[in-house]
């Protein structure tokens, strides 16, 4: 179970590194406009997302790469505050999207956070 556990993690996070490339104005839109670089940060977070996705397979990176996974997201969640808050303030028809993503966000914290520890079959 914990395999196929890994190797969905490392499904979503090569697919969500993709879809920075697939479609770039979806984290377009997330991105606060006091923030510069938007590109950029979308093209790098794109990168890291995909190659974090890959490193969780083999066991030599597996730990690295699920410790930078756990901080990404954890920076990340900032965002995802700041996107409730928006939404809160404009009445955004998808408010409950963004209020449901913070626990999701948690949850994706924990996730990968469970394959930081050092084990034989981590």
């Amino acid at each position: 179970m914990k395999k196929l556990s890994l190797y969905l993690m490392a499904l979503l996070y090569v697919l969500a590194g993709a879809y920075h490339f697939i479609n770039p104005n979806f984290y377009e839109a997330i991105l606060p406009s006091y923030i510069g670089y938007h590109s950029f940060l979308i093209f790098f977070s794109g990168v890291c997302e995909f190659l974090l996705g890959i490193f969780l397979i083999p066991l030599f990176s597996r730990r690295i790469a699920a410790i930078l996974i756990t901080f990404m997201l954890t920076v990340f969640l900032w965002l995802h505050v700041q996107m409730l808050i928006d939404y809160w303030k404009s009445s955004d028809k998808h408010l409950w999207l963004a209020i449901i993503r913070i626990p999701i966000q948690f949850i994706l914290i924990w996730w990968a956070y469970s394959f930081t520890k050092r084990t034989k079959s981590n």
